[in-house]
């Protein structure tokens, strides 16, 4: 009989779950209080200046409905402002204020520390290993996602 160590799905969670307390343990020492998510999403409009909510959702494989809190939260703490969309009213651009760009420069070292501390344990082969299988399984996974990975292109920002 296997056990839940023999299942892809089990492992998974339980480094999900790992690498969250992690990063929220190296952020928190930092003096910061970001989640992983809103990470994520800062560092995509960072890369993507004017980037609408839904394609940031994309870009970051995050649900289309929930984004909404995490913008919400990351314009309360000054880090993002939105901006009406020249094109779709409906819509609204994202910026990265100065205090969000300062705000990832600070965290970096944090970052790369709870990257590391995810991989402890593992010899730097093994580690570029794990990050290849990684990838290649979540690449051929991706449309089996409710929240599929979709790389932002100036075609899909609407800003």
């Amino acid at each position: 009989m296997k056990t839940l160590a023999d299942k892809p799905g089990h492992l998974a969670r339980r480094f999900q779950q790992i690498a969250v307390a992690v990063f929220h343990a190296e952020i928190e020492s930092a003096g910061y209080d970001l989640t992983p998510v809103q990470y994520a999403a800062l560092t995509a409009v960072a890369a993507h200046p004017g980037i609408d909510q839904a394609t940031l959702a994309g870009t970051i494989a995050y649900d289309r409905t929930t984004i909404t809190g995490v913008v919400d939260r990351l314009v309360q703490k000054g880090l993002l402002v939105r901006q009406p969309c020249r094109r779709d009213r409906r819509a609204h651009a994202l910026q990265i204020t100065a205090a969000g760009r300062r705000t990832l420069r600070a965290i970096e070292p944090a970052v790369v520390a709870a990257q590391r501390a995810m991989l402890r344990g593992l010899t730097a082969g093994e580690a570029k290993e794990l990050m290849r299988l990684l990838t290649k399984a979540i690449a051929a996974g991706n449309e089996l996602s409710r929240a599929p990975l979709r790389p932002a292109t100036r075609a899909t920002r609407r800003a």
